[in-house]
C-alpha cells in the first residue's frame, strides 16, 4: 500500500468517517510492506501484510490464512475483450496526474496497462485476483462489501464483472467524486440512484455521478 494511501482509507464498521491510524512494519520506496491500520472510533485494527491491507472481518480473515498457500492461478470468470486498457482508458476520460481510480474485482488486472497510460494516477485495487500483487503504482485491499475508502476521493472508478452487484455498485458510487466517470464490465447492472448513462455496449456499462 502506497503510504499516502492511509488518509483515504476509512474503517468498513457503520460509524462516522474518521482519520486512520498507521502503523508501520516494513517499508520499501512509501509502499508500506506490513504493519497495521488502526480505527480511533471503533478501536479496530487490520493488518498489512505483503503490502495488501485486510479490512475483512477477523473470523474470515483467519479462515483465509489458515487456508492460505500458493496463489492459484487467476481464471476470469468470462472472457471480456473489449474490456482492453486502452477503451478503459478512453471512457474514464481523465486529464492529467494525480489522484486515484479505483479497481474493484476482476478490473484489477488492468492496473498495470493503465498506469502506463496514464502516468501520475495511482490505482487502488479491491479484491484483486489472488495471483495479483502490489506496485508502485497501485495498492491492494480486501474488504466485505464496502469499499474501505472515503467518500468521493477516486477520480474514476471500475467494477469488475465478478463483482457487479448491488452492494459493490452502491460502495463504488459513493467514493467516487462528482461529474467522474463510473465504468461496470456488465451492461445491465442494478445500478444506485444518481448516475447519468453514457454508453451501454461491447459487454460495458459507463455512466457519471451526478
Amino acid at each position: 500500500m502506497h503510504i499516502e494511501l492511509t488518509e483515504m482509507l476509512k474503517c468498513p464498521e457503520a460509524h462516522r468517517e474518521e482519520m486512520l491510524v498507521l502503523s508501520t512494519g516494513e517499508v520499501r520506496d512509501r509502499m508500506v510492506r506490513s504493519g497495521i491500520i488502526g480505527c480511533p472510533v471503533c478501536h479496530k485494527e487490520y493488518p498489512i501484510a505483503l503490502g495488501i491491507v485486510n479490512f475483512r472481518r477477523s473470523k474470515e480473515r483467519v479462515a483465509s490464512d489458515m487456508t492460505s498457500g500458493p496463489r492459484p492461478v487467476y481464471r476470469p470468470p468470462s472472457p471480456l475483450p473489449s474490456a482492453d486498457a486502452a477503451k478503459l482508458q478512453a471512457l474514464l476520460e481523465l486529464s492529467g496526474p494525480g489522484g486515484f481510480v479505483v479497481l474493484i474485482g476482476s478490473a484489477v488486472r488492468q492496473a498495470p496497462r493503465l498506469s502506463s497510460l496514464m502516468e501520475g494516477i495511482h490505482f487502488v485495487g479491491i479484491n484483486a485476483p489472488p495471483d495479483m500483487e502490489e506496485q508502485q503504482t497501485l495498492s491492494l485491499l480486501y474488504a466485505n462489501e464496502r469499499v474501505p475508502l472515503r467518500t468521493a476521493i477516486a477520480r474514476g472508478v471500475v467494477v469488475g464483472a465478478d463483482l457487479a452487484t448491488s452492494p459493490w455498485l452502491v460502495e463504488a458510487h459513493r467514493v467516487l467524486l462528482r461529474g467522474r466517470r463510473f465504468v461496470v464490465e456488465n451492461e445491465e447492472p442494478e445500478l444506485p440512484i444518481g448516475l447519468v448513462q453514457l454508453a451501454a455496449e461491447h459487454g460495458l456499462w459507463v455512466g457519471e455521478k451526478r
